[in-house]
Parts: C-alpha cells; sequence; structure tokens
C-alpha cells in the first residue's frame, strides 16, 4: 500500500538532528545530539511508548550489566534511570572473578518509561513529536530532511533511525495474524519503502515475548523466592549507593515438566514457527519454550521465572516462557508449570517480526556508507536488548553530532569497551539472527569489568561533551588514590607477630614464616583489603564518597595484576593492526596474491583498518599479510 499525503508543508523551525523512534536506542540519541548543542526532534508512533520494555521488565544481567555502565560513563542516562525506578536488584555471577560480575535491576517498567520520558521532556534543545515518519529526503546522496505521514517536511542535517521492532512489524501467536507493533500499538508501515529507495537492503528478523499473568491466580508457595542483594549496588556512577538502598520486591523461580513439554511437542503443528507463518529469524540464545522443546529435547525441565512488571500492577512477567503458541495451547502449558496451575493470562505470549537491516552496510561510526548523515542505532541494525540498544543509540547520537561539527566520529575499539566489541561484531560480521552480547564475545574481558567502565571511558566522555568537569576531577581524585593505595600496600611490609599470624588463622590462611608486604598478603583468595584493616597500621582515610569503589579497585588490581599485566600486552599487539588505516580509496583489485573471495569481501565492507579487516569472513591471515606488504610500500 503506498501512502500518499493530500498536502505538503514545510516546518522552517530548523532542526540540526531528526530521531527517528522513542526506545533505549532513540531516547539515549536524541539525549545524546541535544546535550552536545544541537537541535533534536524525536518522533514516535506514541509518547506512551517511550522508553517502553515490551519484553522483559529488567535491565542488565550477564554482559549487559556492562553496557549499561559503559553507556553512564559516556554520559547517557540509561543506569540513572533504572536506579531510580528498580524494584529489585542483584549482582550475578558473583561466585566466579569480577569480569563476568553483572548488574542486573527489575524495573517498574511504568515508571521506567514515565520517568525517562521526563528526562527527555526536561532537555534543552529536545523535542518529541507523536508522528511516524514515512520518507528520507536527500540531495545527492546527502541527509536534507524526512517526510511525516501528515505530508510535513522537516529540514535537518542528519537522520538517526532508531526504530527498533516497529517497521512493518507483525505480531503472530497460532493462527491469529495483526500488524501492529509490540504491546498493540502501531506499527511503522512505510519507511521501508523509501530506505531501499536510497539503496538500503532490508532484512527481516522476529523476536518474542511470554503472556503476562495475573498475580492473584499464582500460588508462590510452589515456587522457590529469589531476593534482591542486602547491599545494592547502583548503574550509574554518579548515583549515591545510599540512595539506592530500598525494601526490594521478590522474584520467583519454578520449573517446566514433561507434562508442559508434551503439550507443546503435540501442538507444535498449530506454532507459527514451525508451520511457516513466520519467515523472520528469530534470537538463537533466547529462544522461544517451543524452541527449547525442540533443541533440547534431553532436557527434564527448564527454569521458568516469575517476575513482577510494577509496584501499582498485579502483571506479572513470565520469564523463559516466550511462545507463539494458540491462546488455548498457552493456557494449557502454562497450567502445567508448579504454581501457574490456576493462572489467568492477562495478556496473550506472542512472536513479532520487523524489518532490519544487516550492519554491514553501516561504517564504525553507525553512519550509512550509501547515506552521508543517515544514522543508526538499536535493534534496527539486527541486535536485540534494550541494553545492546541503548549502547548503539549513545554511539550514534554522538557521532550524528561530530559529524555536524566536523569532528572525527568517535569509534571505541574491542580493547576498550563491550561497546566497541558490540559494534564491530554488528558492523563486520555476518549475522543470520538478532545479535545479543555476551561476555564470552569480549577477549579482553579482564579488562572490560563493569566496575571499571568510569576509568576506561569517562575521559571519553568529558572530551565529548557530555560529562561534566566536576565528575570528570571526581574520576581523577579516585585514580590518584587507587593508584596511591596499591603503591602504598607493595611496599608496607608486616612481620610475623602474634597479632598477624591470629587474623591470618581467623580467615583460614597460612602462617608467615617470615614479614611480607600487604599486597603479597591481599593477592591470596582468602584475603582482602578490608580484611586487613587491622594490622595496615597506616592505612589512609579515603573519602566517603570514593571509598567503596577505591576499595573495589585496588582488592582486584593486586589479586589480578598478573592477568591483567598479560592482557594489557595482548591488547598491544591488537593496537598495532587497529592503528593501521587502510585508505577509503584503496583498490584492492589491483592488489596482486589477494584471493578472489578476500577481494570482494574487502570491497564489500570496506574495512576501516587492517586490525577490522583481520574479522572479516573470507579474509585470511594469508590476504593480511598481502594487505600490511601492499601498504607499507
Amino acid at each position: 500500500m503506498k501512502h500518499s499525503a493530500n498536502s505538503v508543508w514545510i516546518n522552517e523551525d530548523g532542526y540540526d538532528v531528526v530521531v527517528i523512534g522513542a526506545g533505549h536506542a532513540g531516547c539515549e540519541a536524541a539525549l545524546a545530539c541535544a546535550r552536545l548543542g544541537f537541535r533534536t526532534i524525536v518522533f514516535t508512533v506514541s509518547v506512551d511508548s517511550i522508553a517502553l520494555m515490551p519484553c522483559n521488565p529488567n535491565i542488565g544481567g550477564s554482559s549487559k550489566g556492562h553496557l549499561v555502565r559503559e553507556v553512564d560513563a559516556l554520559g547517557g542516562e540509561m543506569g540513572k534511570v533504572i536506579d531510580r525506578t528498580f524494584i529489585q536488584s542483584k549482582m550475578l555471577n558473583k561466585s566466579k572473578g569480577p569480569a563476568v560480575h553483572s548488574l542486573r535491576a527489575q524495573a517498574d517498567k511504568a515508571n521506567y518509561s514515565r520517568t525517562m520520558r521526563q528526562v527527555l521532556e526536561s532537555q534543552k534543545n529536545l523535542e518529541i513529536k507523536q508522528m511516524e515518519v514515512v520518507k528520507i529526503m536527500t540531495e545527492e546522496g546527502r541527509i536534507t530532511g524526512v517526510q511525516t505521514f501528515s505530508g510535513t517536511i522537516y529540514p535537518c542535517k542528519a537522520v538517526i533511525l532508531c526504530t527498533g521492532t516497529y517497521l512493518r512489524a507483525r505480531c503472530i501467536y497460532g493462527e491469529v495474524s495483526s500488524n501492529t507493533g509490540p504491546n498493540g500499538l502501531q506499527a511503522a508501515n512505510y519507511l521501508t519503502e523509501s530506505l531501499k529507495e536510497l539503496g538500503i537492503e532490508m532484512y527481516r528478523f522476529k523476536t518474542g515475548t511470554p503472556a503476562r499473568i495475573d498475580k492473584n491466580t499464582v500460588d508462590f508457595s510452589k515456587m522457590e523466592e529469589q531476593l534482591g542483594d542486602e547491599r545494592v549496588v547502583p548503574f550509574s556512577f554518579t548515583t549515591n549507593p545510599e540512595d539506592v538502598q530500598i525494601d526490594q520486591v521478590s522474584c520467583w523461580l519454578t520449573y517446566t515438566n514433561q507434562n508442559t513439554h508434551d503439550i507443546i511437542r503435540k501442538n507444535l503443528d498449530r506454532s507459527p514457527l514451525f508451520s511457516g507463518m513466520i519467515e523472520g529469524t528469530g534470537p538463537r540464545y533466547c529462544p522461544s519454550i517451543e524452541d527449547k522443546v525442540v533443541k533440547f529435547a534431553d532436557k527434564e525441565r527448564h527454569q521458568v521465572f516469575i517476575e513482577p512488571e510494577g509496584l501499582e500492577t498485579n502483571e506479572m512477567y513470565i520469564g523463559g516462557m516466550s511462545s507463539s503458541l494458540p491462546e488455548d495451547v498457552q493456557y494449557a502449558m502454562y497450567r502445567t508449570v508448579p504454581g501457574l496451575e490456576n493462572v489467568r493470562i492477562v495478556r496473550n505470549a506472542y512472536a513479532i517480526e520487523y524489518d532490519c537491516i544487516d550492519a554491514r552496510q553501516l561504517k564504525p561510526s553507525l553512519e550509512f556508507r550509501v547515506v552521508e548523515g543517515l544514522f543508526s542505532g538499536g535493534q534496527f541494525n539486527g541486535s536485540s536488548g534494550y541494553e545492546e540498544a541503548a549502547a548503539q543509540g549513545l554511539m550514534a547520537g554522538i557521532n550524528a553530532a561530530r559529524k555536524l561539527q566536523g569532528k572525527e566520529p568517535v569509534v571505541l575499539d574491542r580493547s576498550e569497551a563491550y561497546i566497541g566489541v558490540l559494534i564491530d561484531d554488528l558492523v563486520t560480521k555476518e549475522s543470520h539472527e538478532p545479535y545479543r552480547m555476551m561476555t564470552s564475545r569480549a577477549e579482553y574481558r579482564l579488562l572490560l569489568r563493569q566496575d571499571n567502565a568510569d576509568q576506561r571511558l569517562t575521559k571519553i566522555g568529558y572530551e565529548i561533551g557530555l560529562i561534566s568537569k566536576e565528575r570528570y576531577q571526581k574520576l581523577l581524585r579516585k585514580e590518584d588514590w587507587i593508584e596511591a593505595e596499591i603503591e602504598r600496600l607493595k611496599h608496607a611490609n608486616v612481620g610475623t607477630s602474634k597479632k598477624v599470624q591470629d587474623l591470618l588463622k581467623n580467615f583460614g590462611s597460612t602462617q608467615l614464616v617470615s614479614g611480607t608486604s600487604l599486597a603479597e598478603l591481599i593477592r591470596r583468595p582468602e584475603l582482602s583489603y578490608q580484611g586487613l584493616e587491622e594490622i595496615d597500621e597506616n592505612r589512609p582515610e579515603i573519602p566517603d564518597e570514593l571509598k567503596d569503589e577505591v576499595i573495589e579497585q585496588v582488592d582486584i588490581s593486586i589479586k589480578y595484576e598478573g592477568y591483567i599485566s598479560r592482557q594489557k600486552k595482548q591488547v598491544e599487539q591488537f593496537k598495532k593492526l587497529e592503528n593501521k588505516r587502510i585508505p577509503e580509496d584503496i583498490d584492492y583489485d589491483s592488489i596482486k596474491s589477494l584471493r578472489i573471495e578476500a577481494v570482494q569481501k574487502l570491497k564489500e565492507y570496506r574495512p576501516a583498518s587492517v586490525g577490522q579487516a583481520s574479522r572479516i569472513s573470507g579474509v585470511s591471515p594469508a590476504d593480511i599479510s598481502v594487505l600490511l606488504v601492499y601498504m607499507a610500500n
């Protein structure tokens, strides 16, 4: 169906940047541009869907918590808002090393969305408009504006696409199919054609969500209670830890069983996933319950988490049981789960299909290769997850602003941030399913911990203009304290006095036969900076606002010094290839000895560096050697 407005009107209010979509990517992109001084307007199909959480009611989790901390360290907003609206918080993987510790918080979904909207509404240089954008306008391959469903043209200098799962969205369960976005919201049905006309190749992905159920019909006595942490750690480095010590709500754990699986198997022919009704590719690492039962047929049960959607609603989320099965099958399978025998469904589970792109069409700055001034972030880039979206939205916003400033884009590499890994994977590697961030994707994860995100990225955020001078100076004071304490502990020696030996005995630690430094004692797994306080006679008084973070960094830096040092050497080798920039006008056809496949892939991707070229599938180490020799001549 073609859309044609009856009249055309040019809005001459003078916008620099148009952001299309106000989900997690759109919010970060719009805020970044506005905060950097550019007049920005963000379009959304519904102002009630700003920062909506259409699926799981939480922020963070394994590796995703790292992304939120990094967004915060660069000057983004997600960490601040979840700190104000969480109802349960937990640090995951605490039994493992600090590299995989990940913060995860249950959100009050309505409050999160409302709070983020308030941030946008109060931001200088930023306007919100409820209207569908139907056309991207260009001249000679450069952005000139957008046109809305009403026919109005908004001239601008840059556009950021953050359309999420709304482009030609279709929600499906059983034989029911409706052309709507998530939660029954309006889909955006016209923009896809405009993007295709610009030479952008479109793909079709799908994701899914479980049912929402009535809390009053759940028997929690048959489930395992899941409590939050006694001492809550905030996401944002700007949040006072004392402000997040609240009374938390409980989540609950239960399991599927053979009865659940039998019902699903008997009805697979009615699942649009298996009947061919769904054409989009779903996420491998967040499969539907139908997928789990088929692919993991040997498993007798699967975890099911029952999570509250907020403090002012009885709706609860069934984590781990997303589905697109018919309504009657949903009732039958959910009611086999202990505690859900009499459950009532408030919102049916569904799958959603939507248009997106293969992000290999983007530069590492998230700007399209074929249209100057057109940027893209979030699920539209073929990723999944609120956190991945926010990270891309922030970087797309930063780089759109920097383009208008006439500055070089900010591109974080794989050794600097999880954000660097995320974007590099998206723009370099072929992906046949929605991309999800995982700690295993980060080669240098011991250096890219969530606890040191501020030390890695806040200086960059300050130089960009999104971090205040006060916040940056606080970071510098913190770093001075960390460095000074590590150095002091290395030279603070203790002997074999009774006081020392008694303390070691209390911690189950081996007795000393000769003197040693406090740093050497901290390296023992059972000992810590805090634990050695009574034998550390010259310990200085660390300022209260820095104390917890300084102690954490001192402990980690000393305990893992050898591993950290080794990984830093690996990064030095990595940087050598990353810093070898490839000329934009390089003629790969003229490079003798490059294999045909390598030439094709290099011409298609146009990598910015030799490092990026080395990660392209189909480009071998031998091809990289040939490229290096050619560039040296």
